[in-house]
């Protein structure tokens, strides 16, 4: 079979997914399953794999998933723990005395402390946190969707430590190590993350002011780009606060550090700058009352129609549980404290390996390395005793009831959504064992097929590969173990120079990082902190406009480069 039809067959599982939710507006409770039922269709009738085969991918699927869905229960806890404790009434309060302008909170919050949180963390973690956060300062709950996901590309080729770059490109250490004549794979990981920068460093001042007046235009009472763009001092403020060390750390350390340290640096030293009035915008933007709002941008949880804020206790002890989950990520992740061996190691792992008798099937969720129980549900019962849960007071009794009963009731629709979405992406790798396609998997079809339309243009299209694999399967880190080997082959056939590699490698890279704009199970994670499960659609028709602009963008550099 040749490997166009391979390719449109590849395709299927993906349109239904988006016809269904961009097109008709369904759920993705009841969009994925039928995706999911499409791919396991498929690789029975056309990559021939066996129905026992299937189930067991299933099952792997379904393991992984649940390994996603504890960090969203995880973010959710710690959310109504903080509204039930009067600690997110308390960060309502001082953000507005920091500034009240919503466009200067998306900067602080959303771009920065986000940042911070991939660079720990990964896992889709950032939206989890961040979007919530946009939520309960009163943002419209679709927009803080958008915006988490959107600014969730920058920082994520470095994000969880280095993991995209240190894991991802694993499969062609030996070929980065033969191609630069070094016995050091440090050297390898560092060439990368040299180009990889310079593939995101439009974007870097590109995206926030984009995004801003993205925001003002689709969510501001006046409908106006300019009222976004209006903020574009700020923005690039906030662009050289974290880009400065992000630079200096990937090109003279390595992957590791540079989206951690430089969203931490970066969140400090803007916050300063904005209590001094340093390039803030004049006025103050805000949303329109949110009786006024269109009712798509709600979901489940309301807005509030307060506008002054009780201050409950101290800003500190209000932020201390973020602050935590902060320094927990940072010591239990960074190898220079020690710790990562003991969070990572198997004792403290549940799963299952070859499933159902199949040879290679099988998924483990690391309980002590998963954000969602540390720190996220770690924090939120330290946090009962942190904010004095336990007491009675004038916001009222069973405080921390309400906030667990609250998180475990919001988590039935995702729990339907990721299980199918999740599932669908092993099948998709799973394809690969396809001995009736000669090993070439589903996601190798379509990236092939791409690769074979483009041709010369190659270096503007890498990125999207990339992209490609971030939307099937919602991480960075996979993206690039699936496609590294398939882009340096690329390269290779393609007559490149070893610089010219790196350029390709880094491109998808970069690619695999802006594809968390438009990966299903990241908008499936963010709609479930924000009460949205069933305007997945909505948020896939906004993101992909930055996706796309993004991903120009790479290819222009990458151009540039070679």
């Amino acid at each position: 079979m040749n490997i166009e039809l391979l390719a449109l067959f590849a395709v299927a599982p993906l349109l239904v997914a988006l016809i269904l939710m961009a097109g008709l507006r369904w759920s993705s409770m009841r969009a994925m399953p039928l995706a999911w039922a499409t791919g396991a269709i498929l690789a029975i009738l056309v990559w021939q794999l066996p129905i026992v085969r299937v189930i067991a991918l299933t099952l792997e699927g379904f393991i992984t998933a649940a390994g996603v869905l504890i960090i969203v229960f995880g973010a959710l806890l710690i959310y109504y723990t903080l509204t039930y404790s009067g600690a997110m009434e308390t960060i309502q309060a001082g953000m507005k005395k920091i500034s009240p302008d919503r466009r200067v909170q998306t900067i602080i919050i959303g771009f920065m402390f986000a940042a911070f949180i991939e660079g720990a963390a990964g896992f889709g973690t950032p939206a989890a946190l961040a979007a919530p956060l946009l939520l309960g300062l009163g943002f419209p709950p679709l927009c803080a969707a958008v915006i988490c996901l959107a600014f969730n590309s920058i920082p994520v080729t470095f994000g969880a430590v280095g993991t995209p770059v240190l894991q991802g490109f694993k499969s062609i250490e030996a070929l980065g190590m033969a191609a630069l004549n070094t016995g050091d794979p440090a050297l390898v990981y560092k060439t990368i993350g040299e180009y990889v920068t310079l593939m995101h460093l439009p974007m870097l001042f590109i995206l926030p002011i984009f995004l801003l007046g993205f925001m003002t235009r689709f969510y501001g009472k006046n409908k106006s780009w300019a009222e976004g763009f209006a903020a574009w001092k700020y923005c690039l403020l906030a662009s050289v606060c974290f880009g400065v060390p992000y630079l200096i750390l990937a090109w003279t350390v390595g992957p590791e550090l540079p989206s951690l340290l430089g969203g931490i640096i970066g969140l400090g030293v803007l916050v300063k700058l904005t209590q001094k009035g340093i390039c803030v915008p004049e006025g103050t933007w805000d949303f329109d009352s949110s009786d006024k709002w269109d009712p798509d941008w709600i979901g489940e949880i309301k807005p509030s129609d307060v506008t002054e804020y009780k201050e409950h206790m101290s800003q500190g002890m209000a932020w201390l549980p973020y602050v935590l989950c902060g320094l927990i990520l940072v010591v239990t992740r960074v190898p220079a404290f020690h710790l990562k061996p003991i969070v990572t190691d198997p004792m403290f792992n549940i799963g299952a390996s070859n499933i159902l008798g199949q040879e290679g099937v099988g998924a483990y969720i690391a309980l002590m390395n998963l954000p969602g129980t540390v720190p996220f549900i770690l924090v939120s019962i330290i946090t009962i005793f942190l904010h004095g849960m336990l007491r009675n007071d004038e916001i009222g009794s069973n405080k921390v009831s309400k906030a667990w009963s609250t998180a475990f009731a919001k988590m039935k629709a995702p729990t339907i959504s990721l299980l199918a979405a999740v599932a669908l992406v092993s099948i998709f790798k799973g394809t690969s064992v396809s001995e009736a396609t000669n090993h070439i998997s589903m996601p190798m079809a379509l990236a092939q097929s791409l690769a074979d339309l483009a041709g010369g243009a190659w270096p503007a299209l890498a990125s999207y590969v990339g992209g490609l694999g971030a939307f099937i399967t919602g991480s960075n880190t996979v993206s690039d173990m699936l496609f590294a080997n398939f882009q340096w082959d690329m390269a290779r056939t393609l007559g490149y120079t070893v610089p010219q590699h790196f350029i390709i490698i880094a491109a998808q890279g970069a690619g695999g990082a802006m594809g968390n704009m438009i990966c299903i199970h990241n908008i499936v994670a963010a709609c479930a902190v924000l009460g949205l499960i069933g305007k997945e659609g909505d948020i896939l028709r906004r993101t992909v406009s930055p996706f796309i602009l993004y991903g120009i963008a790479v290819g222009i550099v990458a151009f540039i480069l070679m």
